[in-house]
């Protein structure tokens, strides 16, 4: 290589000198041509011994251009000495981030974060997935994985302080006192809950002319001849009680299990008693309608042998009191039971500090705005607090108790109803008393921002299953049409898309109200195809058929609301827009148009929009029931009437209602009568 050069550049110079001799040498003898004289000598070994030639530049550039034309023609090899340097991969992060969301930064997984970590100082055990990492682990685990860190400022940002009330420590020992015990009466629903709970009321009223509290409170008091008092809660089954136990608000102390003597242990009873063991609340067991013939209470001790509820006959710590709702047999007694076992219990509580409280029932009065009923569980409620309540919060106007009447105090295990709600909060909600009113507004506006986040990730977790779903058939789809002939590729997309092309009817039918047909415009093609996917786990089509007329890409456009104006449709559109002159037509066509942004919030409205579809229902009370004892014509004018002489069962029988006439389990008739008029009905 290095010889080639070298006889090149040697060449190079003599070309280069030969051509600048001869330049000269023409512009010599033009000049001499020009002044009519010639040489007498040639001059030109002057010139060559006298000048220096330029030839450096020349012969640099010459040579450049020739290891340029070596370079490309002969193969060199790498360089083996100089390697290519790697650029570190940039992770963002930010302070308090969890090993979940760091490992997903990483594009990594979280094993690896975990792996990162071992040998040092934190403890790998107690890490989870949505455990929080200091600064320092952050830099710990960029450093081991090879990587280069970044600080997040919109991240920072985010992370906000927990704002929430919660309850406070346990009190002290020596504050506690002796509160009254809290009840809780659950059992089948035909076995006599509520005919109990109203008969102590009327109980109640007779002997110590002291009426409970109203039915929409759900809870009364009831004072016994010793001076004891009782909370009875009026819950309606075991629904109210188990949101009361997942929230954590141990409301109940004490559960009286209903059980009808002439029916036995059924499945709400065996529910009922699961739900007090969950919750750790001691049961008293009231064997009802124990005045019926057929009633057999013993035969019901011994069902609830089987779920391991052990009555004090058969050595158990499980009391049993037969009584009878309709005649009120036993009623005290069962109430005298439920103190002695509160005095075993030794139920205590803290009249004193911020109010800690469940509601038990909520509703909207016209004049009084919302109202909750509550039962307060430590502390003292005075009229002027401030509550909160699950995203509600209150500035107590009025209290009253079970008779309607004023109270300015409420104390622990007394049921209270409260006016003075922003907002209508829901039942089982956890009441807390906070410092002053913007202090409730920031816990509110928390937990509400709390929701929406958990929301938000919920959803985000559906669309991410969607698309992982759309991805796997998009994949199998490509490998069945990759294995067919372009002709036959062809053809069978020419089939799906004829299947999806809606028929043009020529006239406008008559839709049922149970059918929805919908239109479908989206940006992209992504979007639009998870909608559709969100379309196909619909499976209430017995009730309301989902009908996909069409969808597309782009904005609604004229031929959209044709289609919808024909089918009777709605158009929903994803992330896209309406002109003014395209609503003004659908209006006109009597088309609706609904628009979002956010891919749940249409499935919402498409669900509402399903909802108004369905059919209604008929749902028949009956009132009474009769039976026919003898039948026979009477004669009105000249028309002989059939007479059918009842004797009523069941109910009362009313003029304006319908009837059935029924035989051997069959309908044989049903309307009004003929004429309304009723004969010795006994």
């Amino acid at each position: 290589m290095n010889q080639k050069l070298l006889k090149l550049e040697k060449l190079l110079r003599f070309h280069t000198i030969c051509r600048q001799l001869h330049s000269l040498s023409q512009r010599r003898l033009l000049a001499w041509w020009k002044h009519g004289s010639a040489p007498a000598s040639p001059v030109w070994a002057d010139w060559l011994c006298a000048r220096p030639w330029p030839t450096d530049v020349l012969t640099g550039s010459a040579l450049h251009q020739h290891r340029l034309l070596v370079t490309k023609k002969e193969k060199r090899p790498p360089r083996s000495q100089l390697s290519p340097i790697k650029t570190k991969k940039e992770v963002e992060v930010w302070v308090g981030m969890t090993v979940e969301e760091l490992a997903r930064a990483m594009a990594k997984d979280t094993d690896c974060v975990y792996e990162a970590l071992l040998n040092t100082a934190i403890d790998i055990d107690s890490l989870e997935a949505n455990s929080h990492l200091d600064e320092v682990w952050i830099k710990e685990v960029i450093k081991k994985a090879g990587m280069k860190l970044k600080w997040s400022k919109l991240k920072l940002e985010r992370i906000r302080e927990n704002k929430d009330a919660v309850r406070r420590p346990g009190a002290d020992p020596a504050l506690l006192k002796p509160r009254s015990p809290v009840v809780t009466i659950m059992g089948h629903v035909d076995h006599g809950k509520t005919t109990l709970l109203d008969k102590l009321r009327e109980t109640q009223v007779a002997a110590m002319e002291v009426g409970g509290i109203t039915q929409h409170i759900g809870a009364f008091l009831v004072s016994l001849p010793s001076g004891e008092k009782i909370t009875f809660l009026d819950t309606p089954g075991h629904a109210a009680f188990s949101a009361m136990r997942a929230r954590g608000a141990q409301v109940t102390d004490i559960v009286v299990l209903v059980v009808a003597a002439d029916d036995g242990v059924m499945k709400q009873t065996v529910e009922s008693i699961q739900h007090a063991k969950d919750a750790g609340v001691p049961i008293i067991l009231a064997i009802n309608k124990c005045d019926k013939t057929d009633a057999d209470p013993e035969k019901v001790k011994k069902e609830l042998l089987a779920y391991d509820v052990v009555c004090e006959e058969y050595g158990g710590d499980v009391q049993a009191v037969h009584v009878s709702a309709l005649t009120g047999k036993n009623l005290m007694a069962l109430a005298e039971a439920t103190i002695a076992l509160a005095e075993m219990l030794e139920l205590k509580a803290d009249p004193t500090g911020p109010v800690e409280g469940t509601v038990i029932e909520s509703f909207t009065d016209k004049g009084r705005g919302p109202v909750t009923t509550a039962i307060i569980q430590r502390g003292t409620l005075k009229k002027g607090s401030i509550l909160v309540a699950g995203k509600s919060w209150a500035k107590v106007r009025l209290m009253f108790d079970e008779n309607g009447k004023t109270v300015n105090e409420a104390y622990p295990s007394m049921p209270v109803g409260i006016i003075g709600w922003r907002d209508l909060p829901s039942a089982g909600d956890e009441i807390l008393e906070v410092q002053s009113e913007p202090r409730a507004r920031e816990v509110v506006d928390w937990r509400k921002s709390e929701q929406k986040e958990e929301k938000g990730k919920d959803d985000l977790k559906i669309m991410e299953e969607k698309r992982k779903e759309h991805q796997e058939a998009h994949r199998k789809a490509r490998e069945k049409y990759g294995s067919l002939h372009w002709k036959q590729r062809s053809y069978i997309k020419y089939l799906e898309r004829k299947e999806q092309r809606p028929l043009k009817p020529k006239e406008k039918v008559e839709r049922d109200s149970n059918v929805l047909p919908i239109i479908i415009k989206g940006d992209v093609d992504g979007s639009v195809e998870a909608i559709l996917n969100l379309l196909d786990t619909y499976d209430a089509s017995h009730e309301c058929e989902l009908e996909l007329v069409h969808f597309g890409l782009g904005d609604i456009s004229e031929n959209d609301v044709t289609f919808a104006e024909t089918f009777d449709g709605v158009i929903y559109g994803f992330n896209v827009d309406a002109g003014s002159a395209i609503q003004q037509s659908a209006a006109q066509k009597g088309v609706k148009i609904k628009l979002h942004k956010i891919i749940y919030h249409l499935i919402e409205d498409l669900q509402e929009e399903l909802s108004n579809r369905l059919p209604y229902k008929v749902e028949e009370y009956p009132i009474g029931e009769a039976s026919i004892l003898a039948t026979f014509t009477i004669t009105e004018g000249k028309k002989k009437v059939p007479v059918a002489g009842c004797r009523v069962q069941k109910g009362q029988l009313e003029r304006q209602k319908k009837f059935k006439l029924i035989r051997n389990g069959q309908v044989i008739w049903k309307g009004k009568p003929y004429q309304n008029l009723f004969l010795n009905c006994i």
